[in-house]
């Protein structure tokens, strides 16, 4: 316990020193006793303004779709037992991107695309569950029967025609809207006004899902095995489904498609620090939080007063980050 303990808070130092950076960074640049001045004691300044209205809000947004996307891949990956499973995997953001450049490509504004970006998430999940319902009932009766390969081969498939359905839309759109559209699908910060429900929803399902850590340590020997220890396996597998697949949705919503971050931070930590799901759910979240914050930081900071799509930096690192983590995992087999 005491080693994890100390994961966590040196995980909680690089999110506070990742804040510190994102807050202080940009085209006014703030001293670090400027900064803590600014957030204990916000006044009617300048730097006040920028720090309380513009920085602070679209950090703890990027931190917590972060911790969103990675604790939600730290969960599929368990669902699916499968290592290279994440957050995108059963379709969710392809529902998600189908209703948001939807509501685009007819002409309505920012607030409508988030609504159809959480209808179009909705509909694939419930799309999936409905799919995929039949092997959790028979997995609940017999009590030995593995329903993630029908559940990974459904996900894969809704979300190939989730895809067909997105290059449609990019086909049919005006040149005047793709931009916009494009942003969107590569993961995009810019813009974002609300970080409350991603924040709180991050918080909630780590409140629901340390809980059953043991029990998913468990199921990831076999559901057989967890049955037999007296693991409820079905209900289980449709909370982690349910939980994961929510918190995807949301981060899909708050920020468009960011890859990466949920395969790869639950990924690395697992190699480096071990399978526990105790330690590796909270660990997950914070460093899925603190990397994404910190590319939203270089997304908007590298080419100011451009802003370039964060999902670009998360792809730029977690390409080669990734192609490590496999050559590694093959050197050590």
């Amino acid at each position: 316990m005491r080693r994890t303990l100390l994961i966590w808070l040196a995980l909680t130092a690089a999110a506070l020193a990742a804040f510190a950076i994102a807050l202080a960074t940009g085209s006014t640049r703030l001293p670090l006793p400027d900064l803590l001045r600014t957030l204990v004691s916000p006044g009617d300044s300048v730097a006040s303004e920028i720090v309380m209205q513009l920085r602070l809000p679209r950090a703890l947004a990027a931190f917590s779709v972060g911790g969103l996307l990675a604790l939600a891949g730290a969960l599929m990956q368990v669902l699916l037992r499968n290592p290279l499973a994440d957050p995108y995997v059963l379709g969710v953001s392809g529902g998600a991107a189908v209703g948001a450049l939807s509501a685009m490509l007819v002409g309505l504004g920012a607030f409508a695309a988030n609504l159809g970006a959480i209808g179009g998430a909705l509909a694939a999940i419930a799309l999936v569950f409905a799919f995929a319902r039949r092997d959790f009932v028979r997995q609940q009766t017999l009590g030995v029967m593995d329903a993630s390969p029908r559940l990974l081969l459904t996900g894969v498939i809704m979300a190939s025609g989730w895809g067909a359905v997105i290059t449609l839309i990019l086909t049919l759109a005006p040149d005047a809207k793709l931009r916009g559209m494009l942003f969107w699908l590569m993961g995009d910060m810019n813009g974002t006004e609300s970080w409350a429900p991603a924040f709180f929803l991050l918080a909630a399902a780590l409140v629901v899902t340390y809980p059953l850590a043991r029990d998913l340590n468990v199921l990831l020997r076999g559901e057989a095995l967890a049955h037999a220890l007296g693991v409820k396996v079905a209900p289980l597998r449709r909370l982690v489904y349910v939980v994961a697949s929510v918190a995807t949705a949301l981060a899909v919503t708050t920020a468009g498609t960011i890859g990466f971050v949920g395969l790869v931070v639950p990924h690395a930590l697992r190699l480096a620090l071990g399978n526990d799901q105790r330690m590796l759910l909270p660990a997950s979240a914070l460093a899925g939080g603190t990397l994404l914050l910190l590319a939203d930081t270089a997304a908007r900071t590298l080419l100011a007063p451009q802003q370039l799509p964060v999902g670009v930096i998360t792809a730029l690192v977690g390409v080669p980050a990734f192609m490590l983590l496999l050559l590694r995992n093959q050197g050590k087999a």
